[in-house]
Parts: C-alpha cells; structure tokens; sequence
C-alpha cells in the first residue's frame, strides 16, 4: 500500500482512520518497528477508547509478531498507563494507539524506543522504512496480555496523599481517563462528582481537549452549581489537564505551573526551569524569583521529555496542560498524577485554589489560539513572519516567532499535530495585549492560506 507520508508528524503520528491510518498501515508500521527492535525484542502494546483502536492495535501486533518480536498487550488503557507500563515492566520499546484530543474519526499512535518518546527524524524514518519494506520470511513472536491498570493507579496512590478531603468535579470529555480518573479521585479520598466520564468514542458531548474554552464550560457551570474546590479536565488519552478554580476561573497550564514551582523550588534552589514558549512571561519571572534559572523551550511533548530525561531536570510542562514531574515521578506527562499532586498541593494550604492563584503574578493574556493553515503551507507563513518582525523586535525563536514588543509578547508557531498556526499574545496592560492583538492578527491577515483569528478576548 501507498503511505502517506503527511500523517508522519514532529511527535507521533496522525491521520484519517479509514483512508489513512487503516490496519494495514499499523501492520506495516509494527513490521517497521519491530525491524528496529530486532528479533527477540519485547514490544508493550496499549489503545485508547476510539471505535478504530482494537483493531488498529491488533494489526500492529500482527506486524510486531510477524518482525520476530513478542508483544506485551496492555490493552485500553491511557497513555500515562502506557508510560508507566515501560517503567514498571522494564521494556522500553511500545507503541500507543491513539491520537490524543483529535476528533474520534482520527487515530495514530505514539511510539518509544529508548528513555522517552521518538521526535522528529526518528518518526520520519521509520515512515521512510514502512515504504521500503523488503518481502521477507515471517518470524513468529510471542503475544501476552497484561492488565496494568489498578498497578498504575496504586503507584499514584501510594505516591500522593491528601492532608483533607476535596470535593472535585472530574470531566473526562467520554475518553479513556473515563475509566481511570474517577477511580483514583475517590482512593485519594476525594468526594467525586463524574462530568462526561463515560468511556463513549464518538465525544457527544464536547471535544476532550481541555486547552479549548469551550470545552470547560461545562466544567466550570458544575463546579459552580456544586460548590466544588476544584474541577479537573482531562483530553482524550489523559497525559494532559486542565483545571477551574473554585469560582470558575480557568487555570491555564502556565498558571498551574507556577503553582507547582513554588512548591518544588524551595527544596532545589537554583534548579533549572523549563518554560515551554507559549507560557506568559509571569511564569518566567515568577521562577527567576523564586531562585530557578529559567530558559525558553520548543513546544512538544517528545522534545520536552528529552530535555528533561538529557538534562535532570526537576519539572516541566507545556501550556496546553501536558505537565512532567520527575522530582517524584517518573518525569512523564500524566494528567491523573499531576490531578493529585494540585490537589495535595490544594489540601496542604488550607485556602481555596482561587486564592492561591490570585496569589500569583498575571498579566492580561490571550489563550491558546489554533487558525487553519495547511501544512504545507505554515511553516512558511512563520518563517516569514519571524524575519519579517525580527527586522525591528527582539524574537525568541526556539519554536516558531515569540515577538517581544516593548509592552508584551506575540507568538505564532506552526502546529505539529493539525493543519493549524498556533498563537498567543500577552500584554502588561489590557491595551497593550489589545495593541499587539491588533499587530499580531494584521501581520498575519496578509496570507490568504491563514483562517480568520478569533483572539478569545
């Protein structure tokens, strides 16, 4: 068969699940990658709850066995579960059926050879590989399954306890967390109310990606109706969150992640941060002044655990609710892990989470902001732009543009999961996110290929 080679993106692997990502493609894609392991190798093997997943992850079995290597089914699971798998198992290589927040007639899958995730080059080989396969003799390896599930929740729940309990809202958007994240509330004591958790593939309810507005309104109405301390959202395959404080305010992840800093540099003073370049410069001056050296980093889940993993480093996250926590954990994103450790971090202050928020920096901003661009297009309308404000502003340019305008900031960057340009402004004051708005949406109403931009504000 014909492989297509745009579904072959930065951090995994994406695309239609009947015309493009069909079991045949997961069966060369496990021969492929069962060629990288070798004959002999152990492959874990985990699907999320979409309606193409259990055949997907059967076809890529086939494939594995047939390479000469022996799978570790872990089946329906969420991909933090599957992350926890490799550690707990001792076997590094794995692939993840899933395709993360994207609508439920998509699927793909994440895949993991040595510590963390591949990126990059690594995913473009082996799209290179699938479309070279040589006939040869089928091997015959091994299939086993086992259910990791409860093992996962008790390492969390061994790890995390509550000083008080909490009353949560919890809306899993009907993905997979729906299986999991209610379970582990109520074992850490917590009071429980279930939002959408009804393991249901076709999402009737509302997109599982939490770094939507949209999508937590919900959320924020039941938190609200229910005096709640906190709700917590999770997207489709549960490695990221979003939190409402309990006056429905939203906590974005920058937000959450100064939350956890002040926690965490105490106890390592002069840590290295990571601070993903979408996040506001409130959360790089809010570690500066809590005694971290913060440094600007590429958006992506892959190249930030890389970077944690090569360099040490105590803690990480990405606005769009992926969070890392390796100060005590495994330093993988887990929106269940990170769920609890807000809520221990919650029930030691003793005050309510908007409270604590209201506590920290903030300076006017925009949320995350997707516009249509087709792929082969964006990387070109951010090149452009980059060089284009680079002639008179400051530009950070670890991922895309970060426009450093005298009163703020505007970022554009091409998306590596979607046709889409991803933007965010900032501003000191409400004018000036307004002004560089304004000169943001202006810069880019030039391309014809760029949809309109709704600032969310």
């Amino acid at each position: 068969m014909a492989v297509p080679s745009h579904v072959f993106r930065e951090y995994d692997i994406r695309g239609k699940a009947d015309g493009e990502i069909t079991p045949e493609f997961a069966r060369l894609l496990g021969l492929a990658f069962g060629g990288q392991v070798g004959e002999g190798g152990s492959v874990i093997l985990g699907h999320d709850n979409r309606r193409s997943s259990p055949a997907l992850a059967a076809a890529a079995a086939a494939g594995l066995m047939a390479a000469g290597c022996n799978v570790v089914d872990i089946g329906l699971c969420v991909t933090p579960c599957f992350y926890f798998a490799r550690q707990h198992l001792g076997v590094k290589p794995a692939i993840m059926v899933t395709a993360s927040h994207n609508p439920g007639d998509e699927n793909g899958f994440k895949l993991a050879l040595g510590r963390s995730t591949l990126y990059g080059e690594e995913i473009a080989a082996l799209g290179r590989a699938m479309q070279s396969l040589a006939p040869a003799p089928a091997r015959s390896g091994g299939l086993r399954h086992v259910d990791l599930g409860d093992a996962y929740l008790d390492d969390i729940a061994g790890r995390v306890h509550l000083s008080r309990p909490l009353r949560v809202v919890c809306d899993c958007g009907d993905g997979t967390a729906s299986l999991f994240a209610p379970k582990l509330l109520r074992r850490l004591g917590c009071e429980v109310t279930e939002l959408y958790c009804g393991n249901d593939p076709d999402f009737p309810h509302h997109h599982p990606d939490p770094a939507r507005p949209e999508n937590l309104r919900d959320l924020i109405t039941e938190v609200r109706r229910s005096s709640a301390d906190v709700g917590l959202g999770l997207d489709g395959d549960g490695d990221r969150l979003g939190a409402v404080a309990d006056d429905g305010s939203i906590l974005w992840g920058d937000t959450l992640m100064m939350l956890f800093w002040r926690e965490i540099l105490p106890a390592h003073p002069g840590a290295e941060a990571l601070i993903e370049v979408k996040c506001s410069q409130a959360l790089y001056d809010e570690v500066e002044r809590l005694g971290g050296r913060p440094f600007f980093h590429r958006t992506g889940h892959s190249y930030i655990k890389a970077t944690l993993y090569g360099k040490d480093l105590l803690f990480a996250g990405e606005m769009s609710g992926h969070l890392f926590f390796h100060d005590e954990y495994y330093g993988f994103d887990d929106a269940l892990y990170a769920g609890a450790r807000l809520l221990r971090l919650m029930a030691a202050a003793g005050r309510p989470l908007s409270r604590l928020a209201a506590d920290l920096p903030s300076y006017p901003a925009t949320p995350e902001v997707r516009v249509s661009c087709p792929d082969d297009v964006k990387f070109k309308v951010v090149e452009d732009l980059r060089e284009q404000f680079a002639r008179r502003l400051p530009v950070v340019d670890v991922d895309g543009a970060r426009v450093l305008f005298p009163e703020g900031w505007g970022l554009v960057r091409a998306s590596n999961t979607q046709p889409a340009l991803v933007l965010r402004c900032e501003g000191r004051t409400k004018s000036a996110l307004h002004s560089i708005c304004d000169e943001m949406g202006t810069a880019l109403g030039r391309y014809r290929e760029v949809g309109p931009v709704d600032w969310g504000i």
